[in-house]
């Protein structure tokens, strides 16, 4: 059955969910900053409000895509008072958590079911309708929200109760990025070896070290042909996205009293990526720099 949903956040990965729920039948009105963004959302069907409390009125639904906690807390407070009681809230940005359970009771407050649905796919998946959303709350809200998030979708996974699908989230990235460091080390020592890309890919692929990271998203040109190394390392997902993840994983780490080495090490190692430039390089191309300082390490 279509529903009118309003969708805040038009960016790279809101704009293509938005135009697959348009795709599936539904009324979506949209609302963002940029005026590129919502350009480019209205030539796939999205009709534009002028503000966010305009792409809410009357909605049954209202799925939210930012940059962090305090963006999806703003923009919820700011909406409450233009929200119809009943009405379903979806996060699906990746956020802290406790902001995600703060967000969950403004919606609460304004008499409305809410979701945090944060989603794993990147800009690929998204404009495919082949994300995996994590999803936290409600049972009632997430009956509710299923049909909705099932046009964007390949697989939804309930996670558990207010904010559980945040911390789904990034666990998973902080294996993510765990994982990448270490295919990407692997290479760099098996290049020192005289190994050939291929020679190791076709080892670990197929033994221990098998992992999405290498298989998937290999960080070297020629044995994932789609991978981003294929591509100059132009990202699917930027290594910026991936430090704020990392950085998400070690602030719930300190919160919860969980002893995270290898998260906070592949936190340093973004962060210094990022330090040197490479924010909008996809996360892969972590190797450049491994294989950088590994030089500088040689000569020494």
């Amino acid at each position: 059955m279509a529903s009118s949903i309003a969708f805040i956040g038009l960016g790279n990965m809101g704009g293509p969910m938005a135009a697959n729920l348009v795709q599936a039948g539904h009324q979506v009105k949209g609302y963002d900053l940029s005026s590129q963004s919502c350009d480019a959302a209205a030539e796939k069907g999205v009709t534009i409000a002028e503000t966010t409390s305009a792409a809410v009125k009357d909605a049954d639904v209202v799925v939210t895509m930012l940059p962090a906690g305090k963006h999806v807390l703003a923009v919820w407070s700011e909406i409450s008072q233009a929200l119809k009681p009943g009405t379903l809230l979806i996060d699906c940005s990746t956020i802290d958590v406790e902001s995600a359970r703060e967000a969950h009771v403004l919606a609460k407050e304004a008499s409305c079911l809410s979701l945090d649905a944060p989603v794993s796919g990147g800009t690929v998946g998204a404009a495919a309708g082949t994300l995996t959303f994590m999803v936290g709350g409600e049972e009632a809200a997430y009956q509710r929200g299923d049909a909705i998030l099932q046009a964007m979708a390949k697989r939804i996974v309930r996670c558990g109760g207010a904010g559980a699908g945040q911390a789904a989230k990034i666990c998973n990235n902080m294996i993510l990025g765990i994982t990448m460091a270490g295919v990407c080390e692997a290479f760099v020592l098996g290049e020192k070896l005289g190994l050939s890309h291929q020679a190791l890919f076709d080892v670990a692929s197929t033994s221990s070290g098998q992992c999405w990271s290498l298989t998937t998203y290999c960080p070297v040109p020629g044995p994932v042909p789609t991978s981003p190394a294929n591509n100059g390392y132009k990202p699917g997902f930027a290594a910026a996205l991936m430090l704020k993840d990392l950085k998400l994983s070690q602030e719930a780490a300190a919160a919860a009293g969980a002893t995270t080495e290898m998260g906070a090490r592949a936190a340093a190692l973004y962060e210094d990526f990022s330090k040197h430039g490479q924010g909008d390089t996809d996360f892969s191309g972590l190797i450049n720099f491994l294989r950088e300082a590994s030089g500088r390490q040689s000569s020494e």
